[in-house]
């Protein structure tokens, strides 16, 4: 298990610590010493998994796992030094999936962080995500859309199936123009403009393999998916 870890934590000891079991485990790690720095490295690095402290600098854990979750779905671990009910009930609304309680003892973060790469490469493992009457094959690169006894294939650009399939993965969630370039074109320097060009393009895709209705606009927000056939 080589994955790549990103220890967003303030306290320069707590964060040693963590990377130092993680590191003996043979898990990569790279640390984020507040809130805006763990952003930005999740953007650069991808990494496999993040433990996040609530009470970081520039922005706290909640502010960075919103982001987070806004770009994708990367498993996320929340520390926080109280035992608080609410804090817990927060990370997992906002979508972590897990939390740990400070003080804690390094061997069970190690355990917790096994068990949640564990999960996310099981999740990983299954390479076709169905939406309602769509399937999207994630290792073909392949869109089906079943219409009654017919299966229609509908041809995406690339760009265009990262667009849908980071959509499947969240059905009925409205992503921003801003959100779908942040998690499909990091790279680049699109304009949200070219947002609704590919939206366009999936849509009328969509429409004639006999979906009207299942790629859906949302007047100035953006755009969703119906998982309704």
């Amino acid at each position: 298990m080589n994955a790549l870890v990103l220890v967003a934590e303030d306290e320069p000891e707590v964060a040693r610590i963590i990377m130092g079991y993680l590191d003996r485990e043979g898990l990569r790690t790279v640390r984020a010493e507040n809130g805006q720095i763990a952003l930005d490295l999740h953007q650069q690095l991808k990494p496999d998994l993040v433990i996040l402290d609530v009470k970081m600098p520039k922005l706290d854990g909640f502010e960075v796992l919103a982001g987070l979750r806004r770009r994708g779905d990367t498993p996320v671990i929340m520390v926080t030094a109280l035992d608080e009910d609410l804090d817990k009930l927060q990370a997992l609304r906002i979508g972590a999936d897990d939390y740990i309680v400070k003080p804690f003892n390094p061997l069970e973060v190690v355990a917790r962080v096994k068990a949640v790469l564990r999960r996310a490469m099981g999740r990983s493992d299954s390479a076709v995500i169905r939406v309602g009457p769509v399937e999207i094959d994630l290792t073909a690169y392949a869109v089906n859309v079943q219409t009654g006894d017919a299966r229609v294939r509908v041809d995406l650009t690339a760009t265009e199936f990262r667009i849908l399939s980071h959509m499947a993965r969240q059905p009925t969630r409205v992503f921003s123009r801003a959100e779908l370039i942040d998690a499909c074109l990091p790279e680049s320097d699109t304009l949200e403009r070219t947002i609704d060009t590919h939206a366009s393009n999936i849509r009328r895709k969509l429409q004639a393999a006999g979906l009207a209705a299942f790629f859906e606009g949302v007047r100035g927000v953006g755009y969703r998916l119906t998982a309704a056939p």
